[in-house]
């Protein structure tokens, strides 16, 4: 009686040993480091690492280990010193076409990280780190839309053969279109509402003439700033990234501001620098008709003189002066994907697959309409600088769906694939909050934390050991392989942990053993009641089971509540709570009756060490 079947016992130590080798790499603590990744064309390959080594010995400073981790070098150092300055120098040598970023990387030996084991993040307010609360420009995100349906209108009309009066304007955040006759008035009317259901029409007659006035309508205001918000997020994020530090949150709050957390970022002003570079990305059509060839010097005599009426001189990424039309075509927030590809048809050089929205896709069809054979401008303006990153050929009308040739390299047409895909804001931001948590904040904090569930730990030791006897030692290393367990999840995860975090891990520790408190309590009834030690076991823990899962059932309800509708350190509080329920359930049932099988199964016993039995029927019978 009492025993497990082999096959529990095997999941038993199979659990054991892959939760202790994913724990295992939080123990080794880290190290400064220093990491280089390229921007645009520019990689962190081999020739990049030769340089770093080099500059390093040169100027005598030493360093653990350089290594190429992924498409970023890694180079590591003995402290902080050597780290600081090791980052001047990797600066100096590669100069601004690669991102040099102080970082802390863990220590653990490589053969844990081939397996993938690597440690937990710690949150901002372990780590330290940088913390910035942007706000979104929504003015910008609406006049850019306004003057885009203006051009758009403008083009319709034409392409449509419909007559208005004087010009196509716009006043406040409303178009107005002007007609000298009703009839080419609704005609106008009837094709705006077919091609841009999302404005709202209003027709008027004033001073004999007929004004139709075109606004954006609620929904697609709002639609239109819920999407600058995420795609300055999803922005922010591929840019977070760039610095190789652990999970950001990056997440928005409220209507129109974007809250952006950087734990374990070392460099508070690189990290400002790298997000806060505010690029949109605009697509215009090539003035042609000023050019002297389609070379890239094509309108280098333009390049000390002013640009002709209606047009605007553009440096491109090689220096050359490029003419473009103000007339903007479609902005970045129309690109749904882009993808780096090689041109089938034409030979197999590198390409950018691109797919844009219904907006979009109608914008690019009334821009390259007509415009077959010239060139299209893809424009990244960064900081108020515009600049012209590639300005390839239309070889045919395009739609929603076209692709991008004239590719230099492979690496090229990723980078552009990756600028037009997330690399560009909807709308310009600026940060209104900033602040920054040193690590030795941190230090203190994870010291902390470490002591308050050292101590909480040892107290629920000593009273179940002393009330439960050996009951209670395995009550205790069951909890004990609940917390191996917890961390092990959180490590394969990579979750972020917290203080929050860290107070989720205490009541995790009262949970469990509750229940282990509730199964010892049910043996210790049975045996009262009469029964044998063995069926006592056997039963307690049955019975006991139904009421373990109940109680976590109803708490697990409350925590995935705080962390579906929770945000901030409430969904840090929440995932640890939840895998701590999970893992509670485990330890106290499957692995402290698989220690019990394996004292007292099988055997004849006469007596179970669990401490005085007898003391409730003393208590009642002297009362």
């Amino acid at each position: 009686m009492n025993k497990y079947p082999v096959w529990k016992y095997a999941v038993i130590v199979v659990a054991l040993v892959i939760a202790f080798l994913y724990t295992l790499p939080n123990f080794f603590g880290d190290v400064p480091a220093v990491q280089v990744s390229g921007l645009r064309a520019n990689k962190a390959d081999a020739d990049v690492q030769k340089q770093v080594e080099e500059a390093l010995k040169a100027a005598s400073i030493a360093a653990t280990s350089v290594q190429i981790d992924g498409e970023s070098l890694k180079v590591r150092f003995k402290d902080g010193d050597s780290q600081l300055k090791g980052r001047d120098v990797i600066n100096a040598k590669l100069g601004s076409g690669y991102i040099v970023a102080l970082q802390l990387i863990s220590s653990s030996p490589a053969w844990l990280s081939r397996i993938n084991a690597l440690p937990m993040y710690l949150g901002l307010d372990l780590r330290g780190g940088v913390h910035f609360l942007m706000e979104v420009k929504m003015k910008a995100v609406l006049d850019k839309a306004v003057d885009r349906y203006t051009g758009d209108i403008r083009v319709l009309l034409r392409d449509k053969k419909i007559f208005y009066n004087g010009t196509i304007s716009r006043e406040a955040d409303r178009i107005v279109a002007k007609f000298k006759e009703k009839p080419e008035m609704l005609k106008a009317q009837t094709e705006i509402s077919a091609q841009m259901p999302e404005l709202q029409l209003r027709d008027t007659e004033v001073n004999g003439e007929f004004v139709l006035t075109a606004l954006m309508k609620p929904e697609t205001l709002k639609k239109l700033q819920e999407n600058a918000i995420q795609q300055n997020i999803t922005a922010l994020r591929r840019r977070v990234n760039e610095l190789g530090v652990s999970e950001p949150i990056v997440q928005q709050q409220g209507a129109d501001r974007i809250l952006v957390q950087i734990a374990g970022c070392l460099d508070p002003a690189r990290c400002k620098d790298v997000i806060g570079r505010t690029a949109s990305l605009e697509v215009r059509l090539v003035a042609e008709e000023h050019a002297s060839s389609r070379n890239y010097d094509a309108f280098e005599r333009y390049r000390n003189e002013p640009a002709p009426f209606g047009t605007e001189r553009i440096i491109d990424e090689k220096g050359f002066p490029v003419l473009v039309y103000k007339n903007v075509a479609f902005t970045g927030d129309k690109i749904t994907d882009a993808q780096p590809g090689f041109d089938q048809q034409g030979g197999g050089g590198s390409i950018v697959n691109v797919t844009l929205n219904a907006a979009g896709g109608r914008a690019m069809t009334m821009a390259t309409r007509g415009n077959v054979g010239k060139r299209m401008a893809v424009i990244m303006i960064e900081n108020e600088k515009p600049e012209v990153l590639t300005w390839p050929n239309i070889q045919s009308e395009l739609g929603a769906r076209f692709y991008i040739s004239g590719m230099p390299s492979t690496q090229e047409a990723k980078n552009l694939a990756l600028l037009l895909r997330a690399g560009a804001l909807a709308a310009p931001m600026e940060i209104i909050e900033e602040n920054s948590i040193g690590p030795s904040l941190g230090v203190e904090n994870i010291e902390k934390g470490k002591h308050s569930l050292m101590f909480g730990f040892a107290l629920i030791a000593v009273f179940m050991v002393i009330y439960y006897a050996l009951f209670g030692v395995v009550s205790v290393v069951s909890l004990a392989t609940n917390l191996l367990f917890l961390g092990a999840l959180l490590s394969m995860l990579q979750a972020t942990l917290t203080l929050p975090g860290i107070a989720a891990v205490a009541l995790t520790l009262g949970m469990a053993i509750d229940a282990n408190v509730l199964i010892n309590e049910r043996i210790r009834e049975e045996l009262r009641n009469g029964m044998s030690p063995q069926m006592a076991i056997q039963t307690g823990y049955e019975r006991a089971l139904d009421t373990i899962i109940d109680s976590n059932i109803t708490t697990l309800i409350a925590g995935l509540a705080l962390l579906i509708w929770g945000s901030g350190p409430v969904r840090g509080f929440a995932v640890v709570h939840c895998l701590g329920i999970v893992t509670s359930v485990f330890s106290a049932v499957m692995v402290s009756r698989g220690m019990i099988n394996l004292i007292y199964g099988g055997k004849k016993v006469a007596k179970l060490s669990i401490g005085n039995v007898d003391w409730h029927r003393s208590s009642k019978a002297a009362a």
